[in-house]
């Protein structure tokens, strides 16, 4: 396996992580690749975009009367901050439905200040306040506009799942569905089915998102009203001290990207005709982000302003107790400069 990113210690490298990269044209074509890109992992949240398409292409998003706000948080896994509370609240209420049919499970805010705050307004954490409730809540809307009894809804038998399930496979081009695919088919943080598809897959399903080639017309209509939901609402897909917010502040509908657990990342440039999916072996998102940054670095043209803008996430400082910069994450040597060869190893 690759050794991607490095995290040094004054001049010594204290820890590294390994990794893998697809970069993949609409037709399929590999643009670049690192490491193993063949073998099945988990996207978790990374592949929210392609989840909140039946949210369009039902009717749903337009029958509830849904905001840019709402179709850029179904997107999301956002920090639980309660704009973000009040957002998800807004689409059950034009659904008809309400938090408590929320079946993500509850968890608290994010970040301390957040917590904080919940807790001198005397309330406990509801599923509201977790980070996929967006998603749960577009989830919801589709399921009351199809006309199906949405309990259950995070099953995998669920008619909603099917759909999802359905879209996925289209998108990657991946068989999941049948008993012998069941070994690829995990059960994620908020209880929805997740499921293993290759980066090199997960990579042309966003190229694909991203461009609407191969696509029927609806729903490459519904995934470009998605991309630029979530470039006109960057901060209801993640929240403050976001990788996702803060990119998507600099570039708009140039870049569309979205973290998942245990260290991966989708992203569509919808100008270059590329999509990207990677991995970090060991789950660590510090290194994921600054993995993807790395692909930024590569493959997307940048002004002076959103090159310097970029520095944050390129190379993140780790700062001590006392205020002190002790070291970095940064990319290992070779790897950007084998990105924009544009070579596959």
């Amino acid at each position: 396996m690759a050794v991607l990113v490095e995290v040094t210690r004054g001049s010594r490298v204290e820890s590294w992580h390994m990794g893998a990269i697809a970069v993949v044209d609409a037709s399929g074509a590999l643009v670049a690749s690192i490491g193993d890109i063949e073998s099945p992992v988990f996207p978790r949240s990374a592949i929210k975009g392609l989840q909140a398409l039946p949210l369009i292409e039902s009717g749903a998003a337009d029958a509830y009367h849904l905001q840019t706000e709402a179709l850029s948080i179904a997107c999301a896994s956002h920090n639980g901050e309660q704009v973000h509370v009040d957002t998800v609240k807004s689409m059950l209420k034009a659904c008809g439905l309400e938090a408590e049919d929320l079946e993500c499970g509850a968890h608290s805010p994010r970040f301390e200040k957040d917590q904080a705050l919940l807790h001198l307004a005397g309330h406990k954490p509801i599923a509201a306040n977790n980070n996929c409730s967006g998603k749960h809540a577009g989830f919801l809307c589709f399921s009351q506009k199809a006309g199906f009894d949405h309990h259950g809804y995070i099953e995998y038998d669920h008619p909603v799942q099917k759909e999802v399930r359905a879209v996925l496979e289209q998108m990657t081009g991946f068989a999941l569905e049948g008993e012998k695919y069941r070994d690829l088919c995990g059960t994620d943080g908020c209880s929805i089915p997740t499921y293993a598809i290759p980066l090199r897959n997960l990579a042309h399903a966003f190229a694909r998102f991203g461009t609407g080639v191969g696509l029927e017309s609806t729903r490459a209509e519904a995934a470009k009203r998605l991309r630029q939901a979530v470039a006109k609402a960057p901060y209801m897909v993640a929240g403050h001290d976001r990788f996702c917010t803060s990119i998507m502040e600099i570039f708009g509908e140039r870049a569309f990207v979205k973290t998942g657990a245990e260290g991966v990342f989708c992203a569509t440039l919808p100008e270059q005709g590329l999509g990207i999916a990677l991995k970090c072996w060991d789950g660590a998102s510090r290194a994921s982000e600054v993995m993807m940054a790395a692909v930024l670095d590569a493959f997307l043209p940048m002004s002076e302003g959103e090159a310097v803008a970029m520095e944050t996430w390129r190379e993140p400082k780790l700062i001590n107790w006392n205020g002190r910069n002790v070291g970095s994450i940064k990319l290992a040597d070779g790897v950007l400069s084998h990105l924009m060869q544009k070579m596959t190893v």
